[in-house]
């Protein structure tokens, strides 16, 4: 029989001593879990404490080494994803596993198509679209059916891989990171949803490194460590704060999220006057200082990503100047930016900023290979001396620079994006979702680069969805609307709501 607690939940799933190592190095050691129909236990911890592996155990993409799985009471062990989805159990990425091309509902049944016939079958198109109707109309989400998974903004393709899940009448869905790419009203929308599906019975495994979050739909927290199971809350009965969750997170209380530290402001870096890029933006005029790092904010698609873009090469300006230590310059190409200074850390470091296969110190070398020449050859003691002094500035969990880049986890694969311009030494970096996807811990030493960054004298522009990130490290804040500049804030007389209302495009009154 299934366990319930006082709360007349039923446990869909109970881990229990699980552990997992990979060439004798452990990934998971003694970590406990359990999920109850109708709750959200929300899984935490940093980069590398092991979230990952426990969700490739639970979809059946590992096989536990330890320890012991329950499925609704009954002891299991999985021979492979497709055997865990048959049981019930799937998962929502944050990277969408969705065929472009192809419509809404033909994603949704892509591996379980309905047909109709006798001994030639053909595609029942009519039964899939009316079910994949019914499935979205059970999420709450209204677009057509027939429409191509392209021509869909990112948050109804989440709600597609949603479909997806029920379509296979799981009663456990996984989110994996679901936030990381929504506008704060998408995020409201999800919200919504993943509450229908509380109200169906449906256990949530979410993982997130917005811990607001948390409280918002969390009924449980699970907190992992190095691999290690750290501790449970239960939200219900125990009154904790953002700090507690932290601490147990990295063992330290983070007594300041955004360590923002004061410069005295000098000469004008950049100023930017009247750019425009076609329809993406138009006519937005900026300065930066020395000692200062300047925040864009807005909802996505209001443009900032462009501008940056537009200043990088990779957008063509159709009208305005751009001015770097009072230099006018013509940018045509990315190259043209790199050579005058400019760098730009791309929001996607999956597909802009990095290359997956290469070799950590082969990405950090990818900008400036000159540096690690001599007379035009590649020398490795170089290369050794450079990325070896970058990666123990960056603090990466790893010595060997040999390991594919894809083998790090997303904050440290950060600090590779990061290190590879730091490298450069330029004069302006633009730091577009600097720690998107990044973890608490990981954040902070984020932070103290753009710190250290600034004091050096590199001029620092931040683009942010976080809205407590903009606010906490930025010295005047950019607020974009649909490719407009509709406000510039001081620090002192910046808040949430004022941003909110500018990226609106409300009317604010002086």
């Amino acid at each position: 029989m299934a366990q319930q607690t006082d709360r007349g939940q039923t446990a869909i799933l109970e881990m229990k001593g699980i552990c997992k190592s990979f060439a004798g190095v452990h990934a998971l050691k003694n970590v406990d879990f359990i999920l109850h129909s109708g709750e959200v236990n929300v899984l935490l911890g940093e980069n590398g404490a092991g979230k990952s592996t426990l969700i490739k155990i639970i979809t059946g993409a590992y096989q536990n080494d330890g320890g012991m799985i329950r499925l609704f009471g009954e002891e299991v062990r999985f021979s492979g994803p497709i055997d865990a989805q048959k049981r019930g159990i799937s998962a929502v990425y944050q990277e969408f596993n969705l065929v472009p091309k192809l419509t809404v509902y033909e994603n949704i049944f892509i591996s379980r198509q309905i047909k109709k016939g006798g001994i030639i079958k053909t595609l029942d198109r009519e039964s899939m679209i009316q079910k994949s109707r019914e499935l979205m109309e059970r999420i709450g989400a209204s677009f057509d059916v027939t429409r191509t998974v392209e021509s869909l903004g990112v948050a109804q393709r989440q709600m597609v891989e949603i479909a997806k899940a029920l379509c296979f009448d799981s009663r456990l869905i996984i989110f994996d990171e679901p936030s990381a790419v929504l506008t704060e009203g998408e995020i409201k929308e999800l919200m919504k949803v993943i509450r229908r599906l509380k109200e169906e019975g449906i256990g949530i495994v979410y993982i997130s490194h917005r811990l607001e979050e948390i409280f918002e739909i969390g009924d449980r927290v699970t907190v992992l460590r190095d691999g290690s199971y750290v501790g449970e809350i239960d939200l219900h009965r125990e009154k904790v704060s953002v700090d507690d969750i932290i601490r147990m997170m990295v063992g330290r209380s983070l007594e300041q999220q955004f360590p923002k530290v004061y410069y005295a402001q000098g000469e004008e870096i950049l100023r930017v006057e009247n750019l425009s890029s076609g329809k993406l933006f138009q006519n937005v005029s900026f300065t930066l200082r020395k000692g200062e790092v300047l925040g864009f904010s807005g909802l996505v698609g209001a443009g900032r990503t462009e501008i940056a873009k537009t200043i990088f090469g990779v957008y063509p300006k159709t009208s305005g100047e751009i001015y770097l230590y009072g230099k006018k310059l013509e940018i045509r190409k990315p190259a043209d930016a790199i050579a005058e200074g400019i760098s730009l850390l791309s929001e996607d470091r999956k597909d802009e900023g990095l290359i997956q296969k290469l070799r950590i110190d082969e990405n950090m070398m990818l900008v400036n290979q000159k540096l690690m020449q001599e007379h035009g050859i590649f020398k490795r003691k170089r290369i050794d001396k450079y990325c070896g002094d970058m990666a123990a500035q960056l603090q990466l969990n790893t010595r060997d620079l040999g390991l594919p880049v894809s083998s790090l986890s997303g904050g440290n694969q950060q600090k590779v994006a990061l290190g590879k311009w730091l490298l450069t030494e330029g004069k302006l970096i633009i730091l577009d979702e600097p720690t998107r996807g990044v973890d608490v811990g990981a954040k902070v030493e984020i932070y103290h680069f753009i710190n250290h960054m600034v004091e050096r004298g590199i001029g620092v522009i931040m683009i942010s969805s976080e809205l407590p990130e903009i606010l906490g490290m930025s010295d005047r804040i950019i607020v974009m609307h649909e490719g407009i500049k509709t406000g510039e804030l001081k620090r002192e007389e910046a808040t949430q709501d004022l941003i909110l209302k500018y990226a609106t495009g409300q009317e604010v009154s002086e």
